[in-house]
Order: C-alpha cells, then structure tokens, then sequence
C-alpha cells in the first residue's frame, strides 16, 4: 500500500484548550488543552492512515517488542475517559468509573472530549487492518479512569471541569484495582495534599504514576517551578520533546522534570472515529507523558518482580541525555529507552541518578531474548549448520579427488577412464 500525507484540519472549535499536559491551576482546575479534530478527525467521520507514529522510532519500538509487547499489565488512564469503541482499542479497555456523574458511561468508557482516548491510542493502540497506527505497548490492558468532562465553560459551570479531588480519587481507584501504571496527563502548579497522598498510595500498592511535568502555554502559572502530581515523590515526571528531539519552551522547566519524551506531531486515536495527528504547532507534555507511561508498562512487564522506584530508575538510568553523569531541568535524566531499560543491570558502575535500594550487579545490557513459540520443526539455525557442513565435506572431497587426479597424470601423462570411454584430459578447464 503507498504512503499519503496524513494532515488533518484544524477545527476552530470550543474545546481547541485540551490536549497538552499542565494546566491545572486552581479548583476547578484547567484541563490539558485539546486540540480539535478537523474533519479527518470528526466523531462519525472515521478516517485512517497507513502511516505509523514517528515516536515509535525513537523509542526503539521494534527492539522493545523483541522482549514483550506490554502483555498481563494494566494501565490506567486518569482524564477524559476513553472512547471503547474505537477500532484500535476495542477489546483494550477492559474496565474503569465515571467520576463526573454528568449522565455518561459509568465505567468511563465514553470521551466526549477527545483527551483520553488520544492518550489511550498512544499506550496501547491495536493494529488493524487500515491503518498504520500502535501503541507502544499495544497489549496492555486499559482502565479508563474518567475524572473530567471538558474546560469549556459549560462544562466548568455545572461542575465537569478537572479537579483536584477527582484527580486524587482517581488515581486512588486505579491503584486499587491493581494499575501497574497510572497515567496522569494533567499538571497542577499549586500543592494538594490529597494529590500527594494519593501518590503514595498508589505506589504502596505496587503502581507508578506518570505524570506531565506541565506546558507553559495552559496555566496562570508559566513560571519554571514544581508541577503535581508529578512532583511528588513516586511519580515520575515527564517533559516533552519537539521533532527535532529538544525540550522547547512550551514544556515547564525545573528539578521536578525526570525524564523526556515525543511530544509533537503524534499520530494516534480520536474519540468517535480513527486515526489523527495532534500537537501540530507545538510540542505537548500530555503525549510525551502517554509513551512513558507505554514505555514503563513495558519494563514492568519485563520485571514483574521489581518496585514502581525499580521502573522508574531503569527508564531514567538509560535516557538518551548529553552527560550520562547528570541531569538538567529541561529534560530531566533525558529521553526514554523502553529497550534499554528493559535490559540494564543496575549496579555501582550504572552512570546516572542514583540506584534505590537493593540493585546490585554490574551496570551492563544483557542480550535481548525473543519469546518464540515452538513449531516441531527444525531449527532454521540447526538446518543452516548441516548444510553448511555438508558442502565443507563436499568440497574438501572434491579437491581431493581433484589433487589425486592431477598426481596420478603428472606421473601418467594421462587421467585414468573408464573402460570404452575416451580419456578426458582437463578436467577443470584447459
């Protein structure tokens, strides 16, 4: 199938405030502004693309999947709640709750806004046949985990708008119906107590929160200073990278900011209908913090066994950064390698954050192990060595004979024949 351009229109719509991570200023509290579908991206107009997402490059997609595709893991999306019954994530979303309570779905799984199914398509979209976009993890398990409505002022007004209180439940709800990860595309530049307990909540029962380190563009705030949830102790902070792979001025800068990763032109799932592109005209922490939410679901499959703090350190340990030794405000420890944080070792030597507690070993990559299912045949491996060996054996025999035949005419002056046939001087060319 030929490659097309895949560029959607841009809708001057009301909800053209949502999709970029941070902006959660006072209660209610600003939702991550969305950018609106245009046509090609319209509820009831589905349209697909064979293109794939271009983070999936940079994220060492094909590497990472080697070693598993997000299997027996389950993610929660805390947002705008997901639209099931997108192609690519039919069958993904197995569960969640409406904390809104304005008439929707009450397992959350409805999106009037588009936020969270975007998120969604970017962790663990299914591949089908007309498309070319996956999720970085596509065989995770959803939880779509709906906390807001939209930031229009309708939805603001009766009481839909994203709070914090509806966030701290949330994730609450997510740790408790056993998220490995919780995703939380959303920022807020003032303290909650609530917040900061339900962080630790939710890493007490075994889950890591992934949180926006927060966008300039969407809060009152755009001072370079600590954004929440994702400054509290066990989550893990996440800034977001334009095309050229740099950490641009739209995301929050500060010491809270852990670890980077594509925030721009993502081309993902859109609520109501298929495949679009967001973030077209400026780089957004809310899709950088969607891949490191794939990305960690994906180590914590590898490493079952592991912490929340093990993850995180593996996907920080292993960032793509200029100085393997530190880490700057602008992308934190640097850009995720779910690969390379699948197979490290952490040990003394592992340059970079410092290690919790218990890892030891030397800080190197083991080999990649694919998981093959057995099909009673013979190993083509197996296979290539025995002929290779018989063609040695061939050879050498030949040569042989060969040398033989060449003595015995040196000391003849002619090559022995078979009876009634001519002798055949020459054998390998005169």
């Amino acid at each position: 199938m030929g490659r097309r351009a895949f560029a959607p229109r841009i809708l001057a719509s009301a909800v053209t405030a949502l999709l970029a991570a941070g902006a959660l200023s006072v209660l209610p509290v600003a939702a991550p502004p969305s950018f609106a579908a245009g046509e090609d991206c319209a509820p009831g107009n589905p349209q697909f693309t064979p293109e794939t997402p271009s983070a999936l490059g940079v994220l060492q997609s094909q590497k990472a999947w080697s070693r598993g595709t997000g299997g027996g893991v389950l993610v929660a999306v805390v947002d705008s709640g997901i639209d099931a019954t997108n192609p690519h994530l039919q069958g993904a979303v197995v569960g969640g709750r409406d904390f809104v309570f304005d008439g929707e779905d009450p397992r959350g799984m409805t999106d009037v806004n588009g936020h969270g199914t975007a998120i969604a398509g970017q962790i663990a979209a299914r591949e089908i046949p007309q498309s070319g976009v996956v999720g970085l993890a596509p065989s995770v398990d959803l939880l779509s985990v709906r906390v807001f409505r939209g930031t229009d002022s309708q939805s603001v007004d009766a009481g839909f708008g994203p709070t914090t209180a509806r966030m701290s439940e949330g994730i609450r709800f997510a740790a408790d119906s056993h998220a490995v990860v919780i995703n939380v595309s959303m920022s807020d530049f003032a303290a909650s107590p609530d917040l900061e307990a339900a962080v630790a909540y939710a890493e007490s029962l075994g889950s890591l929160v992934v949180a926006s380190a927060g966008n300039r563009g969407t809060t009152e705030d755009v001072s370079d200073s600590p954004r929440y949830p994702a400054a509290y102790a066990g989550a893990l902070a996440v800034s977001a990278t334009d095309a050229r792979g740099l950490v641009t001025d739209d995301s929050i800068h500060g010491s809270h900011v852990e670890v980077a990763a594509p925030g721009s032109q993502i081309l993902t799932v859109a609520t109501g209908a298929g495949d679009c592109v967001y973030a077209q005209e400026a780089p957004s922490s809310s899709f950088a913090t969607a891949y490191v939410s794939a990305a960690a679901a994906l180590v914590a499959a590898a490493h079952p066994d592991e912490t929340p703090a093990q993850w995180q350190y593996r996907l920080m340990a292993t960032g793509i950064r200029s100085n393997p030794d530190a880490r700057d405000d602008l992308s934190g420890w640097g850009v995720v390698q779910p690969y390379n944080a699948i197979n490290l070792v952490p040990g003394a030597d592992t340059r970079g954050p410092v290690s919790p507690a218990g890892t030891s070993g030397a800080g190197v990559l083991v080999p990649a192990v694919a998981t093959v299912s057995p099909d009673h045949t013979e190993s083509p491996f197996i296979v290539t060595q025995a002929m290779t060996l018989i063609v040695i054996v061939v050879a050498l025999t030949l040569f042989g004979t060969i040398a033989v035949i060449i003595v015995l005419r040196r000391r003849r002056g002619t090559v022995p024949t078979t009876e009634g046939e001519p002798a055949r001087h020459g054998l390998l060319g005169s």
